[in-house]
């Protein structure tokens, strides 16, 4: 029996969801602009991943949970840092489907992530406790994967923490800049993010530059 062949790279989507693109409860400014390109190389890639934000109602990151506190705000909880954000990607919405113009195809798995409702979720890899994991990890490991594409939406949360914990876990990461779009709050979030990636040792190219 022949043995199935690694797939040694593997497109990371992040969160390009109905609430976070415009019109949506959390827009990110230009998030729909991602996915022409995210299209594009989907179809050259051995494998394809994609996360969605999960959230219970009730949810810790959510304002509306937090009485007299704001979108933006920050609050502590069980130790950490909290962003308070509007309500979105409630399990089951509208806003929390997959953006429609997104091709689904090329997708091998879709993981949800922020299903707790005491805990965020912003890394592919690991909610933010830093210790529960989403079983990525594995499930790259598994395939023989050992590069990682990263893309999608925000550029200054998800896709930060994601690109961070691939790194971390000794992948070879690129960030796809024409591919990612960010929050920007608080000011000076993006240029921030950015800066970091690029000091971790997360590649920052456009798509255009790669050979697929």
């Amino acid at each position: 029996m022949a043995t199935a062949q690694p797939k040694r790279s593997a497109l990371i989507i992040i969160d390009v969801q109905n609430d976070f693109c415009p019109g949506g409860s959390l827009p990110v400014a230009e998030g729909d602009q991602v996915i022409p390109v995210i299209n594009r190389v989907a179809g050259s890639v051995p494998l394809v991943v994609a996360t969605q934000d999960w959230h219970p109602a009730d949810h810790v990151s959510f304002a509306s949970r937090h009485r007299g506190r704001s979108p933006f705000d920050t609050v502590e909880r069980g130790g950490l840092v909290q962003v308070l954000w509007p309500d979105h990607c409630v399990q089951g919405s509208a806003g929390a489907e997959l953006h429609p113009d997104l091709d689904q195809r090329p997708f091998d798995l879709v993981i949800h992530k922020g299903t707790d409702p005491e805990i965020d979720s912003y890394s592919a890899f690991f909610e933010n406790d830093r210790r529960t994991s989403t079983g990525l990890e594995y499930y790259l490991r598994g395939l023989g994967c050992e590069e990682l594409l990263l893309a999608g939406l925000a550029t200054d949360y998800c896709v930060l923490y994601s690109a961070l914990d691939a790194v971390r876990l000794g992948f070879r990461t690129t960030v796809l800049l024409d591919a990612v779009r960010g929050v920007g709050q608080p000011p000076g979030s993006l240029e921030g993010a950015l800066r970091e990636m690029r000091a971790a040792g997360v590649a920052l190219r456009e798509s255009r530059e790669l050979h697929l």
